[in-house]
């Protein structure tokens, strides 16, 4: 599979911008204050993933370490910077990771199909879901916080029933490698993109699929909804980013 590179940006009430860059060997994020046109902060690691906490504006980062088999996710204040807290995946390496809306949990998916769930106000490891056999390439929380949803190179996508740590339904229709996942704001839908280059909505109750998009020329690396579920986006190896109307 090819190397890639992701960027997005983010923005809160109070004037002020994130910028994040990945690309396969490493990552970077700057904070700008608006208000005093300044870079507050600029962090750089070899990182595999990044993910906003929008409750107390933190920001988590999932790392690993190959030679020594450490993994960890590290917890950051945005306004500051600084790393406050790590969380112990026990050596997992770490490709994905995702906080609920609710602000209750942060989930992380690891290189040997691993999903560990911790409970953020304490740090305490609360579940480890077993369902994959291969890395796991993200996480997404429904908007309730009751589901969580999971992709892995083993072609599958997993429903987490997250309260009772059960496992809800297994999803099958991708070719290939299925490299991300997002739900859509009504609660109703999520997306799934998949290194077969398909674009993929599914039906929550009924936990099939609805629609496919086969536009891409390449893998599709990523996948999103607008904030109002009326629009999907997504992103490839083939350099196109294409935007689709919502079809249900």
């Amino acid at each position: 599979h090819h190397t890639h590179s992701e960027a997005w940006w983010w923005q809160h009430h109070t004037h002020s911008e994130a910028w994040w860059w990945q690309h396969h060997t490493h990552s970077e994020a700057w904070w700008w204050q608006h208000h005093t046109h300044s870079e507050a902060w600029w962090w750089q690691h070899h990182a595999k993933g990044l993910v906003f906490f929008s409750r107390n504006w933190g920001l988590s980062q999932g790392r690993g370490n190959y030679d020594h088999h450490v993994g960890k996710v590290n917890i950051f204040g945005v306004e500051t910077g600084k790393k406050e807290f790590s969380l112990d995946t026990r050596g997992k390496f770490i490709l994905s990771n995702a906080y609920s809306p609710d602000g209750k949990y942060l989930a992380s998916g690891a290189i040997d199909g691993i999903i560990n769930i911790f409970d953020i106000a304490t740090g305490k490891l609360l579940h480890t879901l077993e369902g994959h056999a291969m890395p796991i390439r993200s996480l997404t929380f429904s908007p309730d916080s009751q589901l969580l949803v999971t992709a892995s190179d083993d072609g599958y996508i997993k429903i987490y029933d997250v309260q009772h740590a059960s496992l809800a339904a297994t999803l099958s229709g991708h070719g290939s490698w299925v490299l991300n996942v997002a739900f859509s704001p009504d609660d109703a839908h999520f997306v799934s993109s998949s290194s077969d280059k398909s674009v993929k909505v599914w039906d929550v109750a009924t936990r099939t699929c609805v629609h496919t998009f086969l536009d891409h020329q390449d893998q599709v690396w990523g996948v999103q909804y607008n904030r109002n579920g009326s629009k999907i986006v997504s992103v490839g190896d083939d350099q196109e980013i294409h935007i689709y109307d919502c079809p249900i």
